[in-house]
């Protein structure tokens, strides 16, 4: 009798702490872009670049390198992975870029477009099939993003920076798509940080600012959020899915609204708030077309 209660709770247990770490990551996230926008009207992208590649390759050098050793080096697909971690330097230059011009709800937004545009490249890029909820799906997140953006309505020319993001990104989680179960995430994690700090150790130049004292932990915080943010998800994805966890991403708006808000007191106008709600819209009307192919 009494070992039925505890089975209960410790059946439960590790999806409810898998949708916690996925609520936790997409607050890091959020976090990472405030500081983003902060710090990039003061220092060159590049060089926060570095400072958020160079946390993330040492944080997880000193925390993973003793245990693993060469393991977290080891790939067998280096072409791949050095393309992928290419890819994700162009996403994060594209969208820091973008936070210096907008709001940050709004090119957190347009940001997700991203795995709409999955949906839409996985029939030509993957020769998957797309139903038709899906299409859908992404004629909404495109609505969404035309409302943020209204183009000839006086349309500022930084929303290219989030919508080239946002096309590298999903071209970065088709690739993506090809380490899962062939790779150890946290090798693939490694391999991420350490190509983005070679990268950007390579577009050093004069014009690189020292920083100021106040600003040193805000820097530091890049790579500690975003690191701390997709060490949450690996551990989520150890008990639930991806297609699970994806609604909860969205929270990611939530908290870029809020943030935009408290610390810049940004504002989305009612066209942008209704942009924001409709990618939103697509893209959890796109995680239950996914759910409904996959059974």
């Amino acid at each position: 009798m009494s070992s039925r209660p505890e089975a209960l709770p410790a059946g439960l247990a590790p999806r409810t702490r898998a949708t916690l770490c996925v609520l936790a990551a997409m607050v890091c996230f959020a976090t990472y872009d405030a500081l983003s926008k902060h710090l990039a009207g003061t220092y060159p992208v590049t060089e926060l670049l570095w400072v958020r590649y160079a946390t993330h390759a040492g944080l997880m050098l000193v925390v993973f390198g003793p245990a693993m050793g060469l393991r977290l080096v080891k790939t067998s697909q280096p072409v791949a992975q050095v393309l992928r971690a290419l890819l994700l330097v162009a996403v994060t230059f594209l969208f820091m870029n973008g936070l210096k011009y907008i709001r940050l709800a709004e090119a957190t937004a347009i940001n997700f477009l991203a795995p709409l545009l999955v949906t839409a490249l996985s029939a030509p890029l993957l020769k998957e099939r797309v139903p038709l909820r899906s299409w859908i799906a992404v004629l909404a997140g495109f609505t969404g993003v035309l409302l943020i953006v209204r183009p000839g309505a006086g349309m500022n020319a930084g929303m290219l920076f989030p919508l080239g993001s946002a096309v590298c990104y999903s071209l970065y989680q088709i690739m993506t798509r090809r380490f899962v179960g062939a790779e150890h995430p946290l090798t693939t994690h490694f391999i991420l940080g350490s190509v983005g700090l070679v990268v950007t150790t390579f577009t050093w130049q004069p014009s690189w600012v020292m920083p100021d004292p106040g600003h040193v932990p805000l820097m530091v915080g890049l790579g500690l959020t975003t690191g701390l943010g997709h060490f949450l998800l690996i551990k989520a994805f150890e008990h639930i899915s991806p297609a699970t966890a994806a609604p909860f991403t969205y929270t990611h708006l939530v908290w870029a609204v809020v943030l935009g808000f408290v610390l810049f007191g940004e504002v989305p106008g009612p066209l942008s708030v209704l942009g924001i709600l409709t990618i939103a819209t697509g893209g959890l009307l796109n995680v239950l077309g996914a759910r409904a192919k996959g059974r």
